[in-house]
């Protein structure tokens, strides 16, 4: 992660992430999950499964004493389920979901991976929600089920939130859209939400994890929601530099853009969740339809099944949008450089650089 002294190299204004007015802004590091000191502001969740699954939640304690989750020597977070115990048919296998004690609404969220789950009956979601679901919306950033090759992403809320697919993006919507919309309604459809199937089949999967993973970027501010993932080799190099900007990423996997959906209204105070389930509601209903083996609750019984179960995390960053007000003396060149370079002075809570611009801090 580069030190704020590092944190913007831009040639100009114009290479500043922009609002839809044209105003300029930045994103600056707000948290960092990683390493030995990830699971340090999550707390553990043991309720039953909201989505039907077949699954037990384990607590701290438990997760960490049975090897759920633990540390690689080089840093990377794993957490998976029970891959040891045979179990017999119609008994829950024991896995983790965590979230963050820290609530967002709005921001830059770039999640680095090595592995995530996937195989029959298994269903693993990287998301984003709060207690008052649906009331404050739900965001599915990475989710899929079986052996599907396809990320899919997908938003949920309350009536009166609409899908535009008038939009750039590189996916495909989950279900037809019907005069240009389709409903992100959860009590429509059987809470479908409104999804988004992602092009690349590096975006979830085997395939995805054959790559040497990827990474997941949400942005999420009063202009919409946009989610891109680029396996390994194809990460840009603003995340590897730790000064992300999505202006130079190119068009999303999808976007939820604000022209039909109230995104202030319909999505706040938002945890960060992983988890691991089986079968439910999704995996569940949709087993027989596959090549899978068997049954659901069958496939559960064997440990062996469960050896792809597994998140190998890098890191998860979030960052917070920082707006950018300029001016320039007559004549002179519209530049930003390094950030915090000379010269520069600093009066109360706002930053002037020379030629005259200033951050509002």
């Amino acid at each position: 992660m580069r030190s704020p002294d590092d944190l913007v190299k831009r040639a100009n204004l114009d290479g500043l992430d922009s609002n839809l007015d044209g105003s300029k802004f930045i994103w600056l590091p707000e948290d960092t999950y990683q390493g030995r000191t990830f699971f340090d502001q999550m707390k553990f969740f043991t309720d039953r499964d909201p989505t039907s699954g077949m699954v037990t939640y384990v607590s701290r304690e438990r997760a960490f004493s049975q090897n759920y989750t633990y540390f690689e020597d080089d840093g990377t977070v794993v957490m998976r389920s029970d891959m040891v115990s045979t179990l017999p048919l119609g008994q829950y296998r024991e896995s983790v979901r965590i979230e963050t004690t820290k609530n967002y609404t709005g921001g830059l969220f770039i999640l680095d991976l090595k592995r995530a789950p996937w195989g029959c009956a298994i269903w693993p979601a990287f998301w984003t929600t709060n207690a008052n679901w649906p009331r404050d919306g739900e965001i599915d950033i990475l989710e899929g089920v079986h052996d599907n090759e396809h990320n899919q992403v997908t938003w949920h809320t309350l009536p009166g939130c609409y899908y535009d697919s008038n939009q750039t993006y590189s996916g495909t919507p989950v279900d037809s859209p019907v005069n240009g919309t389709i409903n992100c309604d959860s009590e429509a459809n059987g809470n479908a939400g409104c999804g988004i199937t992602e092009l690349s089949r590096a975006s979830y999967g085997p395939f995805f994890e054959s790559q040497g993973g990827g990474v997941l970027a949400m942005k999420w501010d009063e202009n919409g929601i946009a989610v891109w993932s680029f396996f390994r080799a194809a990460i840009p190099r603003d995340v590897v530099e730790g000064t992300p900007n999505p202006s130079l990423w190119g068009p999303p996997s999808a976007v939820l853009g604000n022209t039909r959906c109230n995104i202030t209204q319909y999505f706040r105070q938002h945890v960060i969740v992983f988890d691991i389930t089986f079968c439910g509601v999704w995996a569940g209903n949709s087993y027989a339809t596959t090549d899978c083996p068997g049954t659901c609750p069958e496939r559960l019984m064997d440990p062996k099944n469960f050896e792809n179960a597994t998140w190998h995390i890098n890191y998860l960053r979030t960052f917070r949008k920082q707006p950018v007000y300029a001016t320039a003396n007559s004549g002179a060149t519209m530049s930003l450089p390094r950030w915090l370079q000379s010269p520069l002075s600093v009066i109360g809570p706002v930053l002037l650089l020379s030629p005259v611009f200033y951050l509002t801090w």
